[in-house]
C-alpha cells in the first residue's frame, strides 16, 4: 500500500503546502521505503532536504502509529495542565561535527512544533553541559543528536538498554565523512550493539538504519558498510536533481615565470575584497588553521571597515565563541567568515550566498562540499570562487571544474580491522553493563570493519583486555576486565573513570587552553607550539594578537598585544595531499594548456608559463613521464613529476634514492610537493635512459619500501595513536594532560617491548598496516609505478630551474630559512635562472 493514503503523510503534505513547499521525489521515495521497513542511504545535492527525507519519514511513521492506536483506543481527554508522559528515545541522529548539532536541533524542533508533535529534540556531544546530560539520564528526549564518541559514552553507562527500549531508527548523517575514519568504525560498532540489545529483548522489533551522504565514488560500498545486516531490507535513494554550481577563479593580472607556493595568494586579497562587499555573507575556506589566522589578519589590514563584520572559525577556537559566530552567520550579522573544515558539512546558513576556496582543496568531493555551503536552498545556484596561492594551482582549478562537470568524485575507503578501536569498544561495554564475549563476537563479526576477524584474533583481544597479553601479564594495571556473574566487566572505579575520559579515536598533539590573564578563554594551541615561544612574544589566535605571559595549570595565560601582526600557530595535519583522480585530470589539463584544446580561462592566463616550461624543458603529456636533471651551485638535482600527491611522492623519492644508492653509494636530500619530487646530491646522479624503467619498477616494491624508508619508525609514530586509543597509555585528566613527549616515549616503550617479546601482537601489526596503507599508500604507489612503466619517459637536462621544479625547490628551503632569508634566496635563484635563460637564447641565436 502506498504511504500517500496514510494520515501521517497527509498531515505532513498539508503542513508543507502551508509553507508553499512540495516534497521532492527522492524525499517521498524515502518516506515510502521507510514505511516498508527498509534501511539504506540517501544521496542528494546540498540544500535539497536530505535531512527531511529521513527525519520526516520517522515523523510520518510516528503520526501513523498514533492514528492507529487512536482507532483501537481513543485518547482520553486531559486537562490542559496535565502533560503527556515522555515516550523515550525514538530516533538517534549521529553527526560527525558538533557545529551541525545545534543547527539540526533547531530545524527539527521547529518541525515538531509546527506538526504539533510533542517530541523533544536533545543534543549530546562534548559541548553539552553536565546538567543537560543528567536530565537526559533521567529522561531521554525522543530525538537525540549525538557524535560517535558520545554514543560510546552512553554505552559505558549502566542499564544501557533502557535508553533504547523505544528506539525506531538510527541515522548516520554525513556518512561519507565518517566512512573513511575510525570514527566510522565507532559508528558501526555502536549500531551493532544497539541492534543486538533490541534483538535480545524483542527479536521481532525492526530497527531501521539510514545514512545521509554527499556523492562519493563508492556509494554501494558506503551503504554496505553502514548496513551490513542480511536480515534488513536496504536500498540507495538517489535524487535526479542536479545542483547548479558556478565555479569562478580569481585570476592574477600577470603570472611570474617562476611560481612558488604561497607567493600569489595574499597578492590577490585586493581582488577578494570586492567579492566580499557585493555578497550578503561569504564563507572563506582555507586548508589549515594557521592559514585561516593569516587570512583573517590580511583582510582586516586591507579593509578596516570589516572590523566587527569579519570572523574566524576553526576547531581550536573556544566553543562559546564558535557558537556566537554560527549564530551570527544565521542572522546575517557577519559579512564574512574565514574558516577551515569546521564549517564544511551540512550546516544550513541561509544568508551565505558566496564561498571562496583559498588554495587547492586537493580533492573534488571536498571542493563541492564547500561549494554547497552557499545557495543552500533548492534551485539556488551555489557560487564558489577559487583563489590560487601559486600559479600552477590555476591548472588545479581547471581540473576541478572538469571533475565537477563530469562528477568524477573520489571514493572513501572504509577502515577495517582497527584493533585499537575494537579494544576500546570492549572496555567501554565492560565499563557499562558488561558483556557476553560469545554474543559480542557474533555482533562484531557482522560489522563490515571486522567481518574478517578470526577466532584466534578475538581470543588475543580478550586476553589483552583481561591480562595485558603475553608481554604485560605481570602488570596488574593492564588486567582491566574480569568475569563477574558470567559477564566481562571493569570493576575498578579508577580504570572506568580513566576510560570514560578518553573514549574516541581522534588523538591530536597535546592541546593547551589559551586564557586571558583577566579571565575568558580564547581557544587552544598545541603544546609543541607554545613550548617554542618565550614570555613577551606575541601570536595570533581566533583573529586576535595575543602576548604570551606564562604557563599556569596547563593553561597559556595571555593579554592583548599592542602589535598589529604576529606569528600564527601551526597545527599538526596541515598539508592535505592531492587525491588520485584529481592527479589524473591534472595530467590531462597539462596537455590541453599548450594545445589550446580547452575553454578554461585559467589555462589561458597560465599559457606563458607553460610556454616557458616548453622552451627550457618539456610539458609532459598524459602518456609521458618527465624527469629534469639540473646542475647548479647547490649540486645535482633530479626532479620527477608523477602528479600523485605529496604523500606518495615522499615515499617514491625515498624508494628511488635507495635504488640509485644500490647502483652507486650516494646520499640525497629529498623535497616534494603534489606534482613531483626532488633528489639533490653533491655527486653526479647515475641516471640514464637505460636504467630509468628499472628504477621506477613495481617489482619487489614492498621489500624495497621497507629497505628505503624507516618503516619501523613510521610504524612507531602510528603506534602512539594506537596506544592512546586502545588505552595502553593514559592521556591524563582534564586540565592536567600528559605532555606529548611523555606520551610518545611511553608508546615507544610498549612498541619496543612488543617488537622484542610479542611479535604476534595485533596492535603492532596494525601499526605497520596503517603505516603501509594510510601513510605510505602502497597500493596507490604501485599503481603510479605501473603507469610510469607504460609511459614514455622524457629526460631533460635543463640549464636552470624550470617553472615546474621551482615550487618544489622553494618548498625544500622553507623549513631551514626565515621568511626574509627565503625571499632573498628566491630573488637570487630567479635572477640566476633568468641569466642562464638569456645566455641560452643568445647562444641559440648565434
Amino acid at each position: 500500500m502506498g504511504i500517500e493514503t496514510s494520515k501521517g503523510y497527509k498531515q505532513v503534505i498539508k503542513w508543507l503546502k502551508l509553507s508553499r513547499k512540495k516534497p521532492f521525489k527522492f524525499q517521498t521515495d524515502a518516506w515510502q521505503y521507510y514505511a516498508e521497513g527498509y534501511s539504506g542511504l540517501v544521496n542528494a545535492p546540498t540544500g535539497f532536504g536530505k535531512t527531511f527525507s529521513i527525519f520526516l519519514a520517522v515523523i510520518i511513521d510516528e503520526l501513523n502509529t498514533r492514528a492507529d492506536l487512536e482507532k483501537i483506543k481513543p485518547a482520553k481527554k486531559t486537562t490542559g495542565s496535565k502533560k503527556k508522559k515522555p515516550e523515550g528515545l525514538k530516533l538517534i541522529w549521529i553527526t560527525p561535527l558538533r557545529s551541525l548539532a545545534k543547527d539540526l536541533a533547531r530545524a527539527m524542533t521547529e518541525v515538531c512544533a509546527q506538526l504539533e508533535l510533542d517530541w523533544h529534540v536533545g543534543v549530546r556531544n562534548g559541548d553539552t553541559t553536565q546538567n543537560e546530560k543528567l536530565k537526559q539520564k533521567k529522561q531521554m528526549p525522543e530525538v537525540l543528536i549525538i557524535t560517535p564518541e558520545s554514543i560510546h559514552l552512553l554505552l559505558a553507562q549502566k542499564s544501557t538498554f533502557n535508553y533504547f527500549e523505544q528506539l525506531q531508527c538510527i541515522v548516520a548523517d554525513e556518512w561519507h565523512e565518517l566512512l573513511g575514519s575510525k570514527r566510522g568504525v565507532m559508528t558501526e560498532l555502536a549500531i551493532s550493539r544497539i541492534k543486538g540489545l533490541i534483538n535480545e529483548k524483542n527479536p521481532e522489533r525492526l530497527l531501521r538504519i539510514w545514512g545521509i551522504s554527499a556523492t562519493i565514488g563508492n556509494m554501494e560500498q558506503a551503504m554496505d558498510v553502514l548496513v551490513p545486516y542480511e536480515d534488513l531490507l536496504k536500498t540507495i535513494i538517489r535524487s535526479d536533481i542536479e545542483k547548479k554550481i558556478v565555479i569562478k577563479s580569481i585570476l592574477p593580472d600577470h603570472i611570474d615565470m617562476l611560481p612558488w607556493a604561497g607567493h600569489l595568494g595574499f597578492k590577490l586579497a585586493d581582488k577578494l575584497l570586492p567579492i566580499i562587499r557585493k555578497s550578503k555573507t561569504t564563507l572563506i575556506f582555507t586548508n589549515t588553521r594557521g592559514q585561516a589566522e593569516m587570512w583573517y589578519q590580511t583582510l582586516l589590514a586591507k579593509d578596516g571597515n570589516l572590523a566587527g563584520l569579519l570572523a574566524i572559525h576553526h576547531g581550536s577556537i573556544d566553543f562559546e565563541l564558535r557558537n556566537w559566530i554560527e549564530d551570527s552567520i544565521h542572522t546575517g550579522a557577519l559579512k564574512a567568515v574565514v574558516s577551515t573544515s569546521s564549517l564544511d558539512l551540512g550546516v544550513d546558513f541561509k544568508p551565505v550566498d558566496t564561498v571562496v576556496q583559498i588554495g587547492s582543496p586537493k580533492g573534488v568531493a571536498r571542493f563541492l562540499q564547500r561549494a554547497g555551503r552557499s545557495g543552500h536552498s533548492p534551485y539556488e545556484t551555489s557560487k564558489i570562487y577559487f583563489l590560487p596561492t601559486h600559479a600552477l594551482e590555476l591548472v588545479e582549478a581547471a581540473a576541478i571544474k572538469e571533475a565537477a562537470r563530469t562528477q568524477d568524485i573520489e571514493s572513501r575507503e572504509p577502515v577495517v580491522m582497527a584493533f585499537d578501536t575494537l579494544i576500546q569498544y570492549l572496555v567501554t561495554l565492560a565499563v557499562g553493563d558488561g558483556f557476553d564475549d560469545e554474543k559480542i563476537f557474533f555482533e562484531v563479526k557482522q560489522t563490515h570493519a571486522f567481518r574478517e576477524l578470526l577466532p584466534q584474533e578475538w581470543n588475543w583481544i580478550m586476553q589483552f583486555i583481561t591480562t595485558g597479553g603475553d608481554s604485560l601479564t605481570a602488570y596488574n594495571e593492564f588486567s582491566k576486565v574480569t568475569k563477574v556473574d558470567g559477564l566481562w566487566k571493569v570493576e575498578s572505579r579508577q580504570i572506568a573513570m580513566r576510560h570514560r575520559l578518553h573514549i574516541g579515536t581522534i588523538v591530536s598533539d597535546a592541546m593547551i587552553k589559551v586564557k586571558y590573564i583577566s579571565g575568558g578563554f580564547v581557544g587552544m594551541v598545541e603544546e609543541s607550539f607554545i613550548a617554542r615561544i618565550k614570555p613577551g612574544n606575541s601570536f595570533t589566535l581566533a583573529g586576535r594578537v595575543l602576548e604570551f605571559i606564562m604557563i599556569k595549570d596547563m593553561m597559556a595565560l595571555v593579554r592583548k598585544s599592542k602589535l598589529k601582526q604576529a606569528i600564527s600557530p601551526s597545527w599538526m595535519g596541515g598539508r592535505i595531499s592531492l587525491t588520485a583522480n584529481l592527479g589524473s585530470i591534472l595530467r590531462k589539463k597539462y596537455n590541453e594548456t599548450l594545445d589550446k584544446a580547452h575553454d578554461d580561462e585559467e589555462l589561458d592566463i597560465i599559457f606563458p608559463l607553460f610556454e616557458r616550461q616548453a622552451k627550457v624543458s618539456h610539458v609532459p603529456k598524459s602518456d609521458e613521464f618527465l624527469i629534469e636533471l639540473i646542475h647548479t651551485r647547490d649540486g645535482y638535482h633530479f626532479f620527477a613529476y608523477p602528479f600523485e600527491g605529496r604523500q606518495v611522492h615522499e615515499i617514491m623519492a625515498s624508494l628511488i634514492a635507495y635504488r640509485l644508492g644500490r647502483i652507486k653509494p650516494i646520499s640525497f636530500s629529498i623535497a616534494m610537493n603534489d606534482y613531483g619530487f626532488e633528489l639533490l646530491s653533491e655527486q653526479e646522479i647515475p641516471l640514464d635512459e637505460e636504467n630509468i624503467k628499472d628504477l621506477f619498477t613495481p617489482k619487489n616494491l614492498s621489500e624495497d619500501i621497507v629497505a628505503s624508508i624507516n618503516a619501523t619508525e613510521m610504524a612507531r609514530r602510528k603506534f602512539r595513536d594506537i596506544a592512546c586509543i586502545s588505552g595502553l597509555v593514559f592521556q591524563g585528566y582534564p586540565g592536567k594532560y600528559i605532555a606529548n613527549k611523555h606520551l610518545q616515549s611511553s608508546a615507544a616503550l610498549f612498541f619496543n617491548v612488543f617488537s622484542d617479546y610479542d611479535k604476534h601482537n595485533l596492535l603492532l601489526r596494525q601499526a605497520y598496516d596503517e603505516a603501509f596503507y594510510q601513510q605510505i599508500e602502497e597500493p596507490r604507489l604501485a599503481a603510479a609505478l605501473h603507469r610510469i612503466q607504460a609511459s614514455k619517459v622524457i629526460i631533460v637536462k635543463a640549464q636552470s630551474y624550470t617553472p615546474l621544479c621551482f615550487p618544489i625547490k622553494v618548498d625544500s628551503l622553507r623549513d631551514t630559512l626565515s621568511s626574509e632569508e627565503l625571499s632573498q634566496r628566491i630573488e637570487r635563484m630567479t635572477a640566476e635562472a633568468e641569466k642562464r635563460n638569456v645566455k641560452k637564447n643568445k647562444y641559440q641565436k648565434e
